[in-house]
């Protein structure tokens, strides 16, 4: 497979419209498949999937059932809307935690409602999930999102019981993201292999979501410190007053501890108070310190080890399916230039 130049990189609508129809279908279910008879869940879930993003999850999940099988599959959109729905849920408890007023320049739910009412939804589009997922009739697609949604709450767990530690490891911060943002790609793909009975697809698969979602919540944190706020939604150096434990600043800390123990001590006492009064200041001092740099290489590692499953897989490499994740993982590596 060869890889494209950053000036011939697909965009993402392009590579979207390589299973336009799929999507398409995949897309109305999100909110179609909801079916609540309290209309209050159905006003805050219209709310917060309408506010959703570019739904890249159940997109992969689109572009490995045709690589499974080069057919329209029903059983595959309704599992990429499942998957965007779980995401969903995990945005908007992430917004309370956050205590998040705007996601992506929309308000939140928990901002139009309350924490309550968001919570509550949040819980009812897993629960609604499962009882989706239930329809499919198989245990180990069951057993596999099962698994995965604790994996995803654990991560979140995890983050939050290193939220304001100085200490926490890069080790630590792997930990976290495995669960919180690369546990749902690896469902998104491991659970096409199941529906298709194609096992031979399954390691490859899980290796691609893995790393895919490594490579992307490592650019995101990077871009929490060189990124343009208004591309991002949100104002740079939000994650360092959140207290929370991302790449760049754990290995900001580390670099620092000997070269530099004021600025150390400056960026340590931000990350345990969340006081970030001099923002602009504490960012420089990331970006001096080399560490955005270091986070750049292991973003830009992730997404080689990505590359190299898709090379695994048991499919011509010229298949326009597979070349759409690899462009996705080009795309997602462009947003470091």
């Amino acid at each position: 497979m060869t890889q494209t130049s950053s000036h011939s990189i697909p965009s993402y609508a392009d590579i979207q419209s390589i299973v336009a129809q799929d999507f398409a279908i995949m897309d109305k279910q999100v909110f179609g498949n909801l079916n609540s008879k309290v209309q209050l869940v159905m006003s805050v879930s219209q709310h917060v999937i309408d506010a959703g993003g570019k739904r890249m999850r159940p997109l992969i999940t689109l572009l490995c059932s045709r690589l499974c099988a080069d057919i329209q599959s029903q059983p595959a959109m309704h599992l990429a809307a499942i998957t965007e729905m779980l995401h969903t849920a995990t945005l908007v408890h992430d917004d309370v935690i956050d205590e998040s007023g705007l996601r992506r320049g929309k308000p939140t739910a928990n901002a139009t409602w309350d924490n309550a009412t968001a919570v509550l939804v949040g819980d009812y589009l897993i629960a609604r999930a499962f009882n989706l997922l239930v329809d499919f009739n198989s245990l180990p697609l069951l057993k596999l999102f099962s698994d995965g949604t604790c994996d995803i709450a654990e991560g979140e767990v995890l983050q939050l019981q290193h939220q304001h530690n100085p200490a926490a490891t890069e080790d630590d911060y792997m930990r976290i993201i495995d669960g919180k943002t690369s546990r749902l790609f690896m469902m998104a793909t491991q659970g096409v292999a199941i529906l298709h009975d194609k096992p031979e697809f399954m390691d490859a698969f899980a290796k691609f979501g893995q790393h895919f979602g490594n490579a992307f919540q490592i650019i995101d944190d990077v871009l929490d410190y060189s990124g343009d706020s208004a591309v991002m939604g949100k104002n740079l150096g939000d994650d360092l007053a959140e207290g929370k434990p991302t790449l760049p600043t754990i290995k900001a800390l580390s670099l620092l501890k000997d070269s530099n123990p004021t600025s150390y001590d400056q960026l340590r006492i931000a990350v345990q108070t969340g006081k970030t009064s001099n923002v602009q200041a504490l960012i420089d001092l990331v970006q001096q310190s080399g560490a955005l740099s270091y986070c750049r290489e292991r973003a830009l590692e992730e997404t080689r080890l990505a590359q190299e499953a898709l090379k695994q897989l048991p499919v011509s490499q010229d298949s326009p399916y597979l070349q759409g994740l690899w462009q996705l993982t080009e795309l997602a590596s462009a947003r470091l230039l």
